[in-house]
């Protein structure tokens, strides 16, 4: 049970730091990352007969460099 735990905290922190994060590529390496834990969490309840986590939390993304150089040269 402990590994689940582990595992979704993990997920939630990647998830965190994927939203918080400006740069697309790096915050899709961090989505995947968060992916993954979730998808050894769903494995791992599966196996013990627990049901699935809740799917991620939507979040707002901040905006990219681009459409911020864009508001930039708007204003």
């Amino acid at each position: 049970m402990k590994l689940l735990t582990e595992y979704l905290e993990h997920a939630l922190t990647f998830e965190r730091l994927a939203a918080e994060e400006s740069n697309p590529e790096l915050r899709k390496h961090l989505e995947m990352q968060a992916a993954a834990y979730r998808k050894l969490v769903s494995e791992r309840a599966a196996r013990y007969g627990l049901p699935p986590p809740s799917p991620p939390p939507v979040r707002p993304r901040p905006p990219s460099r681009v459409q911020h150089e864009r508001k930039k040269q708007i204003a």
